[in-house]
């Protein structure tokens, strides 16, 4: 079973909410889905967020072999730079007693 990170549309007409999703490569755009990544609101305003994604996810699912279409590859790249880096633990120091 071939897997694509693929988008998958919803909302009303002139107002799309996409679906960032794991699904069958042959599979409808709109059709089953083997897990839910995030979502893209291109037409975000306001408070809303336009992009969330769970990168570690998309990280392990391109690992196990899933391609990502041309959108959701630039997504995640988006989503990568957008996420905050995670702090460095501190070194404790080393005490001779």
């Amino acid at each position: 079973m071939a897997l694509k990170i693929k988008l998958q549309r919803g909302g009303a007409t002139h107002n799309p909410i996409y679906r960032v999703v794991v699904a069958e490569a042959r599979g409808r755009r709109d059709g089953r889905f083997v897990e839910k990544l995030g979502t893209y609101i291109p037409k975000a305003k306001g408070q809303q967020i336009e992009l969330t994604l769970n990168v570690e996810r998309a990280d392990y699912w391109t690992s196990v072999g899933a391609i990502p279409t041309d959108t959701t590859k630039a997504l995640i790249k988006r989503a990568r730079k957008e996420a905050p880096e995670a702090p460095e633990a501190p070194v404790a120091a080393e005490t001779t007693a």
